[in-house]
Formats: C-alpha cells, sequence, structure tokens
C-alpha cells in the first residue's frame, strides 16, 4: 500500500469511527435547540428582561445538556454490563454444561434448515472454539449483539453537540447584551434557530434514511411546536400572575 492510499485509509476509519456517533449527535442537538429555543420562547412571552433570559437560557443549556449526557453514558454503560454479565453466564454453561450447550447449537441450526454431515460439521466447526462457541449463543441464543461504543464518548458527544446546536437561540441575546443588536431579537433567533433544525434535521437523515425533505421538515415542524406553546404558555401565565 503506497503512503497516500495508506493516509485515504486511515481518513475513512477514522470517519467511520466517528460516523457511529453521529445518531447522538444529532439527538444531543434537537433537544439542545427544541428546549433552548422553547426556554426562549416562553421567555419572550412572559415578557421577561433580555438578562432573565440569558440566565434562564445558560442555565438551562449547561443543565439539561449535562442531564442528558449522563443519561447517554449510563444507559450505553448498562447495556454493555448486561451484555457483559450474560457473556459469563455462557461461558460458565459452556464450561459445566459443555452437552447442553452443544445440543443447543444443534437446535438453532436445525432450525436454520442445516440436515445430516453438515449439521454435524456446522456445530464441531463451532464448539470447537469457546470464544466462537460463545458468541455464537449471544448472536443466536439471545440475541444480544455487543455494543462497541465508548459510553464516555456516547456522554460527551451528546453534551457537546447540546451545547454547540442549543447555543444558537441564546446568540442574538448575548449579542445585544454585549453590544446592541440592530434588530428583532426574537425575529431573528427564530431565524437563526430555523436554520439549526434544517441542519440538524439534514444529518438526521443519514440515520433514518428517510428522505432530505421529510426529515428536515419534521425537525423544523417539531422546533417551531415547542416554541410556539412555550410562548403562549409564558404570555398566559404572565397575564394571569400580573392581574
Amino acid at each position: 500500500m503506497t503512503h497516500d492510499e495508506n493516509a485515504i485509509h486511515k481518513s475513512d476509519n477514522l470517519f467511520h469511527k466517528y460516523q457511529e456517533y453521529l445518531g447522538e449527535f444529532v439527538y444531543g442537538g434537537i433537544d439542545g435547540a427544541v428546549t433552548t429555543f422553547a426556554v426562549v420562547a416562553g421567555s419572550v412571552g412572559a415578557g421577561l428582561d433580555n438578562k432573565i433570559i440569558i440566565i434562564l437560557g445558560f442555565a438551562n443549556l449547561l443543565a439539561d445538556g449535562f442531564a442528558m449526557s449522563i443519561g447517554a453514558y449510563l444507559s450505553t454503560q448498562s447495556v454493555k454490563d448486561n451484555y457483559n454479565k450474560h457473556k459469563k453466564i455462557e461461558y460458565w454453561e459452556v464450561d459445566n454444561l459443555p452437552e447442553k450447550e452443544r445440543e443447543e447449537v444443534v437446535e438453532i441450526y436445525e432450525q436454520k434448515g442445516f440436515k445430516g454431515e453438515l449439521l454435524e460439521q456446522v456445530v464441531d466447526t463451532i464448539t470447537a472454539d469457546k470464544d466462537r462457541w460463545v458468541d455464537v449463543m449471544m448472536k443466536e441464543e439471545l440475541l444480544m449483539v455487543e455494543e462497541t461504543k465508548s459510553p464516555i464518548m456516547m456522554g460527551f458527544v451528546t453534551y457537546l453537540s447540546f451545547i454547540l446546536i442549543g447555543l444558537i437561540p441564546l446568540i442574538i441575546y448575548v449579542w445585544d447584551y454585549i453590544s446592541e443588536f440592530p434588530g428583532d431579537l426574537f425575529l431573528w433567533t427564530s431565524i437563526f434557530t430555523s436554520v439549526a433544525f434544517i441542519f440538524i434535521g439534514f444529518l438526521k437523515t443519514y440515520i433514518t434514511e428517510t428522505s432530505k425533505l421529510k426529515g428536515i421538515l419534521e425537525t423544523l415542524i417539531l422546533g417551531i411546536l415547542a416554541a410556539t406553546v412555550s410562548y403562549f404558555v409564558g404570555d398566559i401565565l404572565e397575564s394571569i400572575i400580573t392581574s
């Protein structure tokens, strides 16, 4: 393999390594944008001061993002722990109940259509290697597949995406706080956030394998609905409390 080919190969491996976390990036980004935009919209509906909007927005962004990343970490870790627990059980059964486990392999491959000498060859090949034997039992008997993603990376990518995308609804208000923004704050926030929804909806289509238009519209409509509900709830509560 030439130097250029080796570089391309390494680049492809790196791309595929990080591509497997695209789902966490997308769903973290959706939650970040939706929840932060909802906080901003509700605050605007309630007529809160821009400084309060920034405080509430960042408090929500950092706290909810952290909670979501911890959830992603714990969920992935529990899946890995559960898999390893059952794998240890299978190893014990292979060591202590080999005849019973072999018979289970026979039954599994009989159901797949293997018969006679071919069935015996398949079973002999599988049971000749303990690791292969256990892997087959995990996949075919327990229907469990090992989680290869890192729980730490799952949590990190989720948090990073939540922060990066969730920050977008707050940018205009931070801009206005630092140096007065020459325009309607909520209007431009809505435009910026809509672009974020379009971007994240586009990325989502690579995971769901649906049409680009469908993915973008679903995410955009979800964000608009959440913001609309929050705005009117804030407006109604403000009217009730101040009346």
